[in-house]
């Protein structure tokens, strides 16, 4: 039996155990057996149930002739019925329980009594092995905030953004649109609520999963690099080989284990506090997924299934065989395939170099082209290849790594990780492995198929299994012995016409202008981290987002629309919602901070208010009272009702100048923090969202120190990444000060 074969039993087996669960064939005995147990002492627990299945069992015939094997039967349909009621009683009590957020709300050290049973009801329905997608029927659907709301926090949250006219203007754009239009808009989407798993889900349309997913990234026709994909960084503080074949061999290897898993459905189900259980969905699509240019608007093509990856090399595409028959190669064997391809001495072929800068221009002109030139023969062939790989891989010529003297390798980095060469990454895989010449790695992920976490927990099994599990030998290589009878790479042959030479040519000189003007400023800020920040008594992510926007005020001299990501994952199929982190509480404590006139004691009462209220928006966000995605949905309404709204066309053009996310550790315990507490990655990043304003990506890593990745455009005469950096690093002192936090040596 092929390993293909084995997979599809696997799945098919945990499909029965997932649609059952938390019931298990050992509680469905338990029932059987109970059933038989009252009978055999005289008690009908049926109530005359068994008895009357008895009388609808057909007679005379086959294996339902004696009288004995009627009434087991009989009584094996009436247990199964009553296992499978108490499963959906189960499954309902569950989401019951899963719908109250009130702990959310709750101060650190003072949760009620009321929440304490609650969270002891959730851990006795929850079951004792949950697989990866047991809890999905059981996670509560997004709500539908109501229109009052929704705006009240929107005015709340621009008024002081806006003078007395211009709120005033928005102020009436609101009340005319709450009263006229929104009452027709809610109501399509509250019925939409209804039968949809979530109410930012289309109900018509077969190729995309959310409305959010289709308008926000697959209807965009600008490149992805840089303004849709992000970066993620390899360890920086600890380094395991130095051979860029052998690193590879690992971690390939290790991606092909997390995806058996993930088929298997064997990865564990990310909880909250331990119970809460977040929306896996977004995980289906981690691999064998490309996105697919169309005129005007893209397709995410999944496959159940792909038995190799995508190379690219010095100019040159290779396909890579993940399999010998049914067995995955071992990591030496991989090793070996890769060092191949590093020594293949074939030159690129006519517009083969810079081919994958079709996928980094715009997105029209690459529909354009595949549609003429790759559409048949060895050109879809090659194509095929790469685009149903598992993933895409870049074999890098150049090194980077994070020299802790010198500030400017970590933005190094980062920039080669953001956008390389412009050709050599394929910015429409789900995402691409780059493997530095020393080693070193990172990955480059389309955005539209999941969010960050998602890709963030397969990188950390990767990295976790490539540091603790597999290891390497004293000389840097994997571990084992390799089978040289294995069949080379596979080159991928193109035959691309002068007339598509100079469409590539096109669409690099496109990225190159677009990456060429990204300014990347990526630093590690020492003094502290996590565990001085609590001293505060704050949380870590409002001491951070105050900060930043004290070093906006600073930078530019006024404040700006924030964007903070948040997650949505406690309800089904949910992704994110926007946090607006500039708050009239914020606002004020930076206008305390910076007139410097304040006493402390006061700065400090500034400074807690606009934590909390902080805390509080993020609680809202994550439990479905958000703004922006209600606001987003009565929009994309309004415009298949052909409805036209001020209201809306003026809140969804509002640029975001501070788009900011924190990047998420420790999804999974690999290892333990504290015994290896230089196992850190350094996050990711991503580029400014306006032109005039900056992206910032930081990753509150363990307990000591933070890592920062700020972006800007040099376009803009008013950004400047390295300055925004600057004051960042000194508004976390300044805040810290206020609360005589020590901090260590800078």
């Amino acid at each position: 039996m092929g390993v293909h074969e084995v997979s599809v039993g696997h799945s098919n087996q945990n499909g029965i155990l997932r649609g059952v669960y938390p019931g298990s064939p050992t509680s469905w005995l338990f029932v059987v057996m109970t059933t038989l147990g009252s009978s055999y002492c005289n008690v009908d627990i049926s109530m005359g149930l068994v008895c009357f299945i008895q009388r609808w069992l057909p007679e005379g015939c086959g294996p339902y002739r004696s009288p004995e094997t009627r009434t087991l039967l009989s009584m094996a349909i009436f247990s199964t019925g009553v296992w499978m009621t108490g499963i959906l009683f189960f499954r309902q009590a569950l989401k019951l329980l899963l719908s109250y957020h009130g702990w959310l709300f709750e101060m650190h050290g003072q949760i009620s009594h009321f929440t304490r049973v609650w969270a002891m009801c959730v851990r006795l329905l929850s079951g004792q092995r949950p697989m990866l997608y047991s809890f999905q029927t059981s996670l509560p659907k997004l709500p539908v905030p109501s229109v009052s709301a929704t705006i009240h926090r929107y005015l709340e949250s621009v008024q002081h953004l806006l003078d007395d006219e211009e709120y005033y203007r928005m102020e009436t754009l609101a009340k005319e649109f709450q009263e006229k239009t929104a009452p027709r808009l809610q109501k399509y989407l509250v019925l939409k609520s209804w039968w949809a798993a979530n109410y930012l889900q289309p109900p018509t349309h077969p190729q995309v999963s959310d409305w959010w997913e289709e308008y926000v990234y697959l209807r965009g026709r600008t490149p992805l690099m840089v303004n849709s994909n992000y970066y993620v960084m390899d360890l920086v503080l600890v380094k395991n080989t130095d051979v860029q074949a052998a690193r590879l061999g690992n971690i390939v290897h290790a991606m092909i284990m997390y995806r058996r898993k993930l088929d298997r459905e064997e990865i564990k189900p990310v909880m909250a506090l331990g119970i809460v259980p977040m929306c896996s969905y977004q995980m289906e699509r981690m691999f064998n997924t490309t996105r697919i240019p169309g005129k005007d608007t893209d397709v995410l093509q999944h496959l159940t299934d792909s038995r190799h990856v995508a190379v690219y090399h010095k100019g040159r595409f290779f396909k890579l065989w993940l399999y010998e028959g049914s067995r995955l190669l071992k990591p030496r064997d991989l090793e070996m395939q890769f060092q191949r391809i590093l020594d293949d001495p074939s030159p690129p072929q006519p517009g083969e170099e810079r081919l994958a800068a079709l996928t980094a221009g715009g997105r029209v002109e690459w529909a354009q082209v595949r549609q003429a030139f790759f559409s048949s023969g060895k050109n879809k062939a090659a194509l095929d290849a790469i685009e149903r790989a598992a993933f895409f891989v870049a074999l890098d010529e150049e090194s980077h790594r994070y020299d802790p003297e010198d500030e400017a390798s970590l933005s190094l980095y980062g920039k080669a990780l953001l956008h390389g060469s412009c050709y050599n990454r394929w910015f429409d895989k789900s995402f691409t492995l780059i493997a530095f010449k020393n080693g070193q790695l990172g990955l480059n992920t389309e955005h539209a198929w999941a969010d960050a976490p998602i890709i963030g927990h397969l990188w950390e099994f990767v990295l976790g299994t490539d540091s603790f599990d597999l290891g390497y030998s004293e000389t840097g290589h994997c571990l084992g012995t390799p089978n040289p009878a294995l069949a080379p790479p596979q080159r991928l042959q193109w035959d691309i016409p002068e007339q598509c030479q100079a469409v590539i040519e096109s669409s690099y000189q496109v990225a190159k202008a677009l990456a060429d003007d990204v300014e990347l400023y990526c630093f590690q800020f020492l003094p502290f981290g996590k565990g001085l920040i609590k001293k505060c008594r704050t949380s870590p992510d409002a001491f951070v987002q105050i900060a930043l926007q004290l070093a906006y005020f600073r930078d530019r001299g006024k404040f700006c629309l924030t964007y903070e990501a948040s997650m949505t994952r406690m309800f089904r199929e949910g992704r994110t919602e926007t946090v607006r982190s500039c708050t009239c509480e914020s606002t004020a404590f930076v206008q305390a901070m910076v007139q410097g006139r304040h006493l402390k004691a006061n700065l400090q009462d500034l400074f807690r208010k606009a934590a909390e209220k902080h805390q509080n928006a993020c609680r809202l966000a994550m439990t479905g009272a958000g703004i922006d995605r209600h606001l987003f949905c009565l929009y994309v309404v309004s415009k298949f009702l052909g409805v036209s709204s001020p209201f809306l066309a003026e809140v969804l053009s509002e640029p975001w100048r501070l788009s900011t996310s924190q990047t998420a550790q420790f999804q999974i315990r690999m290892f333990d923090p504290n015994k290896y507490p230089n196992h850190l990655g350094a996050g990711g990043g991503f580029g400014p969202v306006a032109n005039d304003g900056y992206g910032v990506s930081y990753m509150i890593a363990g307990e000591n120190t933070i890592f920062f990745h700020v972006s800007s455009k040099f376009s803009s005469s008013e950004t400047n990444a390295q300055r925004f950096g600057n004051h960042i690093r000194q508004a976390l002192l300044d805040i810290a000060d206020l609360f005589q936090v020590p901090k260590a040596d800078s």
